[in-house]
């Protein structure tokens, strides 16, 4: 297999501090999900320290009554002890977006070894050829590019977009569209204060948190293998923000159906005044992500 050979090659030449264990799907789901974990905190380590997060219990929050819980819905509440800066919050959805389209198998590795392979010049035909014919390589390393190349779009756009305006909701759709995907993740956001006066929070251990909160959730295990799907990333953000990338839904209506993951994320702060959000909108990134496989 292509991906496991690049993979052995991965482990054989680059540092150890890269390296991760083999493919999940010979693993227990438990340890797949810690691999995109691991990716995030090294990735953090390089930054300028911040005020570290407490290792408190996150406490559970109700469900909003007003909407109907269907019962494949899963909701994971997760709560900061201190305010997290719009920065963050970007992460926190990019870092998501990656995790959600590997654990739904529409990545064959975590995001970060896929980039490391893009960037490493392919082998020589002599030494693909014991592996796998040339002609097919080459074609999983086009898909590999072209799936890399917009999935950076989509996450560079997404910077751009928080440094515009707040986002309090994203929404991750994953098959079938907009309005009636196969499976839809949200990420609600809107009671964090990234405006706060007070110090932020360290993004290494919300991120820490989070994805903690997510694993113990066992959100994906007892979902069936899926095909490729396209994936769509859409979020909230004021009208009059001037995102020219995104495009606007004004009379978009979140999907009712398929197999939902609510992660909502708090800081024990009070809850921002629901009028705050009335002059905000949906908007869809432009391009569908295409997953692929080997």
């Amino acid at each position: 297999m292509f991906w496991t050979w690049r993979a052995e090659e991965f482990r054989a030449t680059c540092p150890s501090s890269l390296l991760v264990p083999p493919m999940p799907q010979f693993l227990p789901q438990w340890h797949a999900c810690l691999l995109d974990l691991e990716w995030c905190e090294k990735s953090e380590e390089t930054q300028d320290p911040q005020i570290e997060l407490l290792e408190t219990t996150s406490t559970q929050e109700p469900p909003n009554p007003l909407e109907p819980f269907r019962p494949r819905d899963c909701m994971v509440p997760v709560v900061f002890p201190g305010p997290v800066s719009q920065e963050g919050c970007c992460r926190f959805t990019c870092e998501l977006l990656k995790h959600i389209m590997y654990q739904r198998q529409q990545l064959p590795l975590p995001y970060e070894q896929l980039k490391h392979f893009y960037r490493k010049p392919f082998p020589q035909a002599e030494d693909v050829v014991k592996k796998k014919p040339r002609a097919t390589a080459e074609v999983s390393s086009r898909k590999c590019q072209q799936t890399l190349a917009e999935l950076e779009s989509v996450l560079s756009h997404l910077e751009g977009l928080f440094a515009r305006t707040l986002v309090p909701r994203v929404l991750i759709l994953l098959g079938g569209n907009a309005l009636s995907p196969k499976e839809f993740y949200e990420l609600d956001l809107s009671r964090l204060a990234p405006n706060s006066m007070d110090p932020s929070l360290s993004t290494a251990a919300c991120l820490r948190r989070l994805f903690r909160a997510i694993f113990l959730a066992d959100a994906f295990s007892e979902l069936q293998v899926p095909p490729l799907m396209g994936t769509i990333v859409m979020a909230q953000g004021h009208r009059d923000c001037g995102e020219d990338w995104f495009r606007p839904k004004l009379n978009y209506r979140v999907p009712s159906r398929g197999h939902k993951l609510t992660v909502t994320l708090s800081c024990g702060r009070p809850a921002i005044p629901a009028t705050t959000w009335e002059d905000y909108i949906w908007f869809q990134a432009p391009l569908t992500l295409k997953g692929f496989h080997e």
